[in-house]
């Protein structure tokens, strides 16, 4: 069998300007415009979006709903760097750090939401 590999995964968003401006301030997104909406890149990952003006057939047979994803994206550096960036951009830290198991084996993660409520994770490897 061939080897694959995830391509993107889909977010729902319920005010675009917002949340461009958190997924792109917060994490650092590089904003795609695509048709009536956008997609968010993050080096050679992409999250696409489910909008406001967006009819994005086919969906998941219980399509989500803004607030619930939850998803995990790798900070660079020590775990108390990504706490300090969050705490810059007034974003609330709901757990962590705690220690937790990603692609990479074992981390230390913190947990935070984003503008709509979906739960969203930086874990560091360092």
């Amino acid at each position: 069998m061939p080897s694959v590999k995830l391509d993107h995964a889909v977010v729902a968003v319920s005010d675009w300007s917002r949340s461009n401006a958190f997924y792109r301030d917060v994490l650092g997104a590089e904003l795609v415009p695509v048709g009536k909406g956008w997609s968010y890149r993050f080096g050679d990952q992409q999250l696409n979006l489910h909008g406001p003006g967006i009819d994005g057939t086919p969906v998941a047979r219980v399509p989500v709903k803004p607030g619930g994803s939850d998803l995990c994206f790798e900070w660079p550096g020590p775990v108390a760097e990504a706490e300090a960036h969050l705490e810059r951009n007034r974003v609330a830290v709901e757990l962590g750090p705690v220690r937790r198991f990603g692609l990479r084996g074992m981390g230390m993660s913190v947990y935070f939401r984003d503008p709509d409520g979906s739960l969203l994770e930086l874990i560091s490897y360092r």
